[in-house]
């Protein structure tokens, strides 16, 4: 066990790479549906709800994450009541379904908050290059076949911007797992902060952010695999309509 890490220190990383795992995931799925809400407000044809949407883009992809992640956490908390910041920092359960889940601290909402916040940026930018990449010709033949606006944005359009979308999207979502680590900032306990605190009790800098490393390109590699799954499935989707 000298030249390894002892069962103690592999569960401390093995922890922050679920948090990691946890926090990325979430992260992806809100900053997915709040980046394609933002598309569409960028497309709306009222300029006050496009004028909105490229403010927050300008305001939140022109800063470092790192200060807008201290913003939340250090930021929001100065400003909520004491009895809301009591709450937050004491541990909690949700019963759903028959499951019980803890309520997550107060350091991963801080980070899930900031993290989302920023991705959903760049997730809303893949997704309005998306609608943007649809040919003219697209809409106007669903117009002409009797689409209802509606009916041609979800049935002609909508399809073809997520498919040139997606590639693009991935790289996003690798950025999301890379990004989360720093959220050890804010002390969340996830991949890189546990690598560290094994490091500084065990001096073993190698192993400790080695095992660190391999895990964070499996969770991206696992990404790319996703992404190409995705392509092979809807190519022979789409060879078997053809034929």
């Amino acid at each position: 066990m000298d030249g390894w890490l002892e069962p103690k220190y592999v569960g401390w990383i093995v922890h922050g790479f679920i948090m990691t795992l946890t926090l990325s995931v979430s992260v992806i799925v809100a900053s997915s549906v709040a980046g394609f809400a933002l598309a569409l407000a960028q497309h709306a044809r009222r300029p006050g709800v496009a004028r909105a949407a490229a403010l927050y883009v300008l305001a939140f992809r022109n800063s470092p994450l790192l200060v807008q992640l201290l913003f939340w956490y250090f930021g929001v908390a100065a400003l909520l009541p004491t009895a809301w910041m009591t709450w937050l920092n004491t541990p909690h359960t949700v019963a759903a379904g028959g499951v019980t889940l803890a309520w997550p601290s107060f350091e991963f909402v801080a980070g899930w908050v900031g993290l989302t916040c920023y991705s959903t940026t760049f997730v809303g930018e893949e997704f309005r290059a998306g609608l943007r990449g649809v040919p003219r010709g697209q809409h106007e033949a669903a117009a002409a076949l009797g689409f209802s606006p509606f009916a041609a944005f979800r049935y002609v359009i909508l399809p073809q911007a997520v498919r040139i979308a997606m590639p693009p999207l991935a790289g996003q979502y690798m950025n999301i797992v890379k990004n989360s680590s720093l959220t050890m900032a804010i002390g969340l306990a996830e991949l890189s902060y546990t690598s560290r605190q094994v490091d500084t009790e065990t001096f073993k800098t190698f192993q400790a952010f080695g095992a660190a490393t391999v895990l964070y390109i499996v969770a991206i590699a696992s990404i790319e695999a996703a992404l190409l799954v995705g392509r092979r499935i809807g190519a022979h989707a789409q060879g078997q309509r053809q034929a």
